[in-house]
């Protein structure tokens, strides 16, 4: 199978005021899919504008034909299945059936406090996302679905006339551990992952690679469990945040040497920050549209 390139615009640019283009020069560039972040705001842009991903979405759907579009990744920090359903069941008719809901457990970030809460334990992450998971499932895919649970609740609530997609629009779980994969082999039409947090803090590019094999080993293990083949799930690796960080768009040798070696893992998509100058994204944005429109290419 041929990798894919896809690319993640941050929503910190007015429509008006450069938002509008890059989504429309994803579309030209030939990104498989451009994806944005699901965060009220985030880390180094807290103080900064930041706009909303369903909003940011809906807009990019109205300006583009054929790029799909998703969240990468939204949680249940600040978001309850019900909504989010009806949100998503709207923005996947707007776009004519072009949007992947990338869905992990969250974090400790801004967004776990802003709504006056606690941050949750790692515990309660996992616990509140084995909830969530199918829970948006079934309200995808169900007209009418009610339901009670020990952290989310549903009555009667309706979803006609349900997503585009059929049975539902995909699901690309982000997950670690193995309570997530789990989640991923049984409701994902990919996983999504960042690499190892510990190796990507202190380790090396190579321990990275075999941090990651070990990942999909575990994803191939979760799917075997409930007798599912790991081939019929797309494995997504978010870059910028594995030890090589910005390394890969240095160049487009770099990049297709990082991307093959990634390829050779089972790694069906990479996905590439937009550039962002004085940031931790920054990168020369004419090498960025070469990667874009040469990379793939040579990784067939």
């Amino acid at each position: 199978m041929s990798l894919r390139l896809s690319t993640v615009i941050l929503p910190y640019r007015r429509w008006h005021e450069g938002g509008r283009s890059a989504w429309q020069r994803a579309e030209q560039l030939g990104f498989h899919t451009a994806y944005t972040y699901d965060h009220l705001s985030w880390r180094s842009f807290r103080d900064g504008p930041w706009f909303g991903a369903v909003p940011t979405l809906t807009a990019a759907a109205s300006v583009t034909d054929r790029l799909r579009l998703g969240t990468l990744v939204t949680s249940p920090n600040f978001r309850h299945p019900v909504t989010l359903a009806k949100e998503l069941i709207s923005l996947d008719d707007i776009s004519g059936g072009r949007v992947t809901l990338g869905i992990g457990a969250g974090g400790t970030g801004f967004d776990a406090t802003a709504l006056g809460q606690d941050a949750w334990t790692p515990r309660e992450r996992a616990d509140r996302f084995a909830e969530f998971v199918p829970l948006l499932d079934r309200l995808l895919t169900q007209d009418t679905v009610s339901y009670d649970g020990d952290f989310y609740s549903a009555h009667e609530a309706r979803n006609i006339p349900g997503c585009v997609q059929r049975p539902r629009l995909p699901f690309a779980v982000a997950a670690t551990g193995p309570r997530g994969l789990k989640l991923a082999a049984r409701h994902g039409q990919a996983w999504v992952t960042t690499g190892d947090p510990k190796v990507n803090e202190n380790g090396t590019p190579e321990q990275s690679v075999q941090a990651l094999r070990g990942q999909a080993e575990k994803l191939a293990d979760a799917c075997t469990t409930i007798g599912r083949d790991v081939t019929t799930l797309d494995k997504i690796l978010l870059t910028g945040f594995t030890p090589d960080r910005g390394r890969p768009l240095e160049s487009l040798d770099a990049f297709v040497d990082f991307a093959g070696k990634h390829q050779e893992l089972g790694f069906t998509e990479i996905v590439i920050h937009w550039p962002i100058a004085d940031s931790d994204f920054a990168a020369d944005e004419k090498i960025f549209e070469r990667i874009a429109m040469e990379a793939a290419a040579q990784l067939r």
